[in-house]
Order: structure tokens, then sequence, then C-alpha cells
């Protein structure tokens, strides 16, 4: 990180990255494009885990899951350097960093480890590394083929659906995990479109953009191999999952069963994705109010994407009662904790903390 005029800055071997304050403005008072400028402007919740404990305190949240983000999404910003040593050595460093970060109390910070993909050999190297040091969950690219890798369903990555397995931790998809955001940004759409524009389209893209990996997952044959695997699919909503599942079972059974009709032993995609797959939500109240008859409950994992430019920032007790006010105490709390406690293996906070959160 290097201070270019007055802004922090994140740079790879002399490449500019982004300012660290355009993915850390929760409480900011103006909106974008001006974002903070230096680690003192943003909130120290978004870089120091004391701080994050405080405020997690503030706001009634027990647990947070960490996802990796200076290298990207999914880590593809490592792809960037030429030296194949140098890549492997940023993601081992940005995990020490991230475990180190979360050790302020591993009962509430749960990392998710970057991994080296391009490498399968590395990459279950370093997530047996991490998994010793206290990792919660591996972060993988959910398009592999997007930088001429195998597909999912590919034996090429048959060793990490193994690590994950023989350690229990959940896979995860980030949004912006193919590397796309830059090309979606573009500097024409920005000055044509405007800035309102081009982000609403941008951040609409990558939602969507996680739906069709999902659907490349529960049809790629790795969770039917790997039954006990589980993916969460991160920052992505809920609204799109309805369609998505319908879509993907129709098409699925299009192909080759006259009628659509289901024969003895199919296992429909949809059916698939409710064994293995879990989704996150944070300011959606249109599909929690009306479509959760429609997705598996057991799957949807809140969140409040903090310290992003779309977090949930002084108003979580608004926007959970906004999308849950409707639904009885079971399924609300399925989704606010039972879920992630299941998935993660979180452990229960103590009275005393229950009697003072949120205050």
């Amino acid at each position: 990180m290097v201070r270019q005029g007055t802004a922090d800055t994140w740079v790879l071997h002399g490449e500019r990255l982004a300012p660290v304050g355009v993915t850390a403005p929760a409480g900011w008072p103006t909106f974008p494009p001006e974002y903070p400028q230096t680690y003192e402007d943003c909130h120290p919740g978004a870089y120091q885990a004391d701080a994050r404990l405080r405020y997690m305190d503030s706001a009634g949240i027990w647990a947070q899951v960490l996802y990796p983000n200076v290298g990207g999404f999914g880590s593809e910003n490592f792809l960037k350097l030429r030296d194949d040593e140098l890549k492997l050595l940023c993601v081992a460093a940005y995990n020490d960093f991230l475990v180190e970060w979360s050790s302020a109390d591993p009962r509430r910070l749960l990392p998710v480890v970057a991994t080296p993909f391009w490498d399968i050999e590395a990459t279950v190297r370093e997530v047996e590394r991490c998994v010793q040091a206290g990792a919660r969950g591996i972060l993988f690219t959910g398009e592999p083929q997007r930088y001429g890798l195998p597909v999912l369903g590919s034996p090429h990555w048959n060793p990490l659906w193994e690590v994950a397995r023989a350690a229990q931790l959940p896979i995860h998809f980030h949004i912006g995990s193919a590397g796309d955001t830059l090309e979606l940004s573009t500097p024409e759409r920005y000055a044509l479109h405007g800035v309102e524009g081009a982000q609403a389209y941008t951040a609409v893209s990558l939602f969507m953009k996680n739906g069709v990996q999902c659907s490349d997952l529960v049809t790629s044959g790795v969770l039917s191999r790997y039954p006990e695997l589980k993916f969460v699919s991160v920052e992505s909503g809920i609204g799109w999952l309805p369609f998505m599942l319908e879509a993907t079972d129709y098409s699925w059974l299009g192909a080759f069963r006259p009628g659509r009709e289901r024969r003895p032993g199919d296992v429909l995609p949809s059916e698939l994705f409710r064994q293995s797959v879990y989704v996150t939500y944070w300011f959606e109240s249109v599909a929690p109010r009306n479509f959760l008859d429609l997705v598996p409950i057991d799957n949807v994992l809140f969140e409040t994407d903090f310290p992003h430019t779309t977090c949930l920032f002084g108003n979580i007790q608004e926007t959970i009662e906004s999308g849950l006010g409707h639904l009885e105490a079971g399924p609300r709390r399925k989704i606010l904790w039972e879920n992630a406690e299941r998935l993660y293996r979180i452990e229960q906070p103590p009275a005393s903390w229950r009697a003072t959160a949120g205050r």
C-alpha cells in the first residue's frame, strides 16, 4: 500500500489496483465517485480487528465471515504477476494476514482463505496449510474456464474437492471472482451512462453471473460425486434463485426427457442445490417477503456486506424487519443464525454477550 497523491492505494508490482477507500466507504458522508482517501478516513472496523469486534457488538452481530478482497474476489489479481513463485507467495502472505487478523477472536471472525486456483497442486498445499492455521472456508473462482483452466466438472479439480471434504470446509464463489468487474465498468459506460447507470449495471451483472455459475455447478456432476461438499454463493443475493432453479430443471429435463418427465433415479439440479449450495443476501426485501416459499430456506444466509458501498450500515435491524418481519421465529432464526452456525460450526455466543449486544 502506498500513498498516491492524497489516497492510500494498493499497488501490485508497480500496477495500481485501487484506493483502499473504494471498498470501505461504510459511514462515509458522501457518495461515489467520492470515497475515503486514507485508512484514517475509513471506518476503523474496516481494517482494525478490535474495532471490527466493537462494531459487531454495537450492531448485534456475533460472527462474521471474512472474504479476501485486495487480490480480487477470487485471487485473480495475482495472475498479473509473471513470476509463478511470487504469485504463490502473495496468496500465502494474504492468507497469513487474514488468519492473524481473525485471531483477535476466532470464535467470531471466520477467515475464508484465498487459493492459487491456477495451480491445483499449490492450491491443495495452501488449503492444507491454512486448515492447520484456522481457516473456516475456501475461496475459489466460479468460472475457471475463463482463465484457460478446465470446467468445474473436470477431474482436474478433484484434489480440491477432496481436501475440502476432508477438512469439512465450504467452498465459496464470490461475485466478481471471474475478474470481469473492470470489463463491465468501462470508461465509455461511465461517460455515456453516468455513474449511477454504470454502477447499477455492473452490480446486477455480477449478481446474475453468480446465478449462472451456480447453474453450472449443479449441472457439473461435482455435487453427485461429492455430496458432502458445501458451496456458498457470496454477495449475490437470492432474488434470482427461483428462476435459476426452475429454468435449470426445465432445461435439464428438456434435453433428453420426452415431455420433460422425470425418470426413476433422476436427481434434478434444484435438488442438488438444496443438498449442497448456500446463498447470501443483504439489502433485498422483495425476495424475502415473497419468494421464501420458493427457495430452500435452509440454504439462505444473511449478510451485511460491511464495509462495501452497498453495505447495511445503521439500518441492519430495519432491513431485517422489512424482509423477515412477517416470518415466524423458526424460519427467521434459520436465516439469521442457524444455517450459518451449522455450515461454519460457529460457537454459541455467551449469555453475557447476548445481554449487551446491539447497545
